[in-house]
């Protein structure tokens, strides 16, 4: 199967997609482009707005609004008034290191991660913010926070510090949001791209966008790689299922660190692509906090 394009946004780096059905619509942000994106499937219009600064994940609240983790930090977004207010500074001592990926769990948690985009040295960790707003370190010694999505049951969370090649599961407490009993789920040592961003379909199913391998691949819940979409782009970063039915995969991609002869062979780098797997997705929940 083959994605195809349905915005030419020319991201620089897109990312952090995610289904709301609460407004009907696809978002996800252009971290190096500090811009937030929307896609409506059913008008086929997309939107921008322009940001201050690197978005790097986000999700909608239950109360309204948004929770925004830029790069240094994480706060509560209105994005009516742009009045923001605090939850967290991140890793304040560390200049190397910024925010990167993160999802929320079954119970509306935002679970994300750090990466250290200077050295690339396993130095950053990945949060819980509860849905009290009070933070706690999950895991630590991370180089570079990809994949995290959770199970249907949200029993299982899923998690890659890419430069590993390969995505691990946790065991998940979903009363406290804690994980234990580290183990790989899937080896991507035979992959041509790096595990990058996640996410869960109904049946268990992990699909992950291949970093710098024009693909993105499902990983059954026993481990084995049994589908792959094929995408015209190079560097896949992340997925999600969305539409009113949840039968669409959305795929954003980037033309982050790719030279003049790459992007003149595809040109659609950047854009955001489509695919209907034959599979349905499960909804995320919005930010209960």
């Amino acid at each position: 199967m083959r994605a195809e394009l349905v915005v030419d946004c020319i991201n620089q780096h897109g990312e952090g997609i995610f289904w709301n059905p609460a407004d009907g619509l696809v978002w996800w942000t252009d971290i190096e482009g500090c811009t937030l994106w929307s896609f409506d499937p059913s008008t086929l219009k997309s939107a921008s707005r322009k940001m201050a600064e690197r978005v790097c994940c986000f999700a909608p609240r239950a109360s309204g609004g948004l929770i925004v983790a830029y790069a240094d930090r994480v706060v509560l977004f209105d994005p009516d008034t742009g009045e923001e207010s605090l939850v967290t500074e991140f890793e304040s001592g560390n200049p190397e290191t910024r925010l990167n990926d993160g999802r929320t769990d079954r119970q509306g948690r935002l679970i994300v991660g750090g990466m250290n985009e200077v050295s690339g040295k396993a130095d950053s960790s990945v949060i819980c913010i509860d849905t009290d707003l009070k933070v706690r370190t999950i895991i630590e010694g991370v180089s570079c926070a990809n994949s995290t999505c959770f199970s249907p049951d949200g029993a299982t969370m899923f998690f890659a510090d890419t430069p590993d090649r390969e995505i691990v599961a946790f065991d998940y407490d979903t009363a406290s949001g804690s994980v234990s009993s580290r183990r790989q789920h899937a080896s991507f040592k035979e992959e041509p791209g790096l595990p990058d961003g996640s996410c869960v379909d109904a049946e268990g199913g992990v699909w992950n966008a291949e970093w710098e391998g024009h693909r993105v691949v499902r990983v059954a819940p026993d481990g084995t790689i049994d589908r792959v979409i094929d995408v015209p782009v190079w560097k896949p970063t992340c997925c999600t299922f969305g539409g009113t039915d949840l039968d669409t995969l959305f795929i954003t991609t980037s033309r982050l660190m790719s030279g003049e002869e790459d992007l003149t062979k595809e040109p659609e780098s950047g854009g955001l692509f489509a695919v209907k797997p034959g599979i349905c997705g499960v909804i995320d929940a919005p930010f209960n906090g």
